[in-house]
Formats: structure tokens, sequence, C-alpha cells
């Protein structure tokens, strides 16, 4: 983390860890209102959703499937070439698309109306 305090013009000091929050807190909110979006979860690297704008049941049950798929794809990617990595998952059904950015430390799991895009 960044020791180094950043200050606004109204004088409110943000450390580096609170700036970046604050980033994905507005990134999320972007995110959120693209048309047919319905929810947005961020999941730590073992599974554990640290953010969502979706019910407690369901965060948890997409969280928890989608961190296991992710990491069943991101093995088989390296399994067929070990210098590559997975970049992005996109699940299309007929009812939603899921969309998940996997990071080193992260997932990004975005559901979405097919039909309003």
């Amino acid at each position: 983390y960044v020791t180094t305090n950043y200050h606004s013009n109204a004088g409110v000091s943000l450390s580096g860890s609170e700036l970046r929050m604050s980033e994905v807190e507005e990134c999320l909110k972007r995110i959120q209102s693209h048309k047919g979006v319905t929810g947005c979860i961020v999941v730590n690297q073992e599974g554990i959703p640290i953010r969502s704008s979706l019910d407690n049941a369901t965060t948890v049950q997409y969280a928890g499937l989608i961190h296991q798929l992710t990491a069943k794809a991101r093995t088989t990617v390296r399994d067929l070439d070990p210098t590559n990595d997975l970049n992005f998952l996109r699940i299309r059904t007929a009812k939603h698309e899921i969309m998940v950015a996997p990071d080193k430390d992260y997932l990004l799991i975005v559901t979405q109306d097919p039909s309003q895009t």
C-alpha cells in the first residue's frame, strides 16, 4: 500500500488504500449504470465476496460458483499453453450473461440481462 497521504482541495486526507477503494467504488458505480447490468461482485482470491450490488444469497452463490469455474478455466488455459493466461471469461445463456475479469488478487463478476443490451 502507498503510505503517502493524498490531499483534496477540501482539505480531506486520504491514504493510498482509501483512495484506491474510492476509485473501485466509482468504477463499480459506472459499470452498474450501464444498460442491462443487473449486478457487480468483487471476489477475493479465496472466493469470498468483498463488494456486491446483489442480495446476499445471490452474491454468495455467484461468488462461489464463478470462482470455481474461473479457476478451472484458468487451469485449462495454462494446461493447453503454459505461457498463456486467462484474461476474460464470458458466459451467455438464454436469460443471463456473466462476464468475469480475473486479476491476480480479485475477480470482477458482472451480470447482465442480454435482452436489454
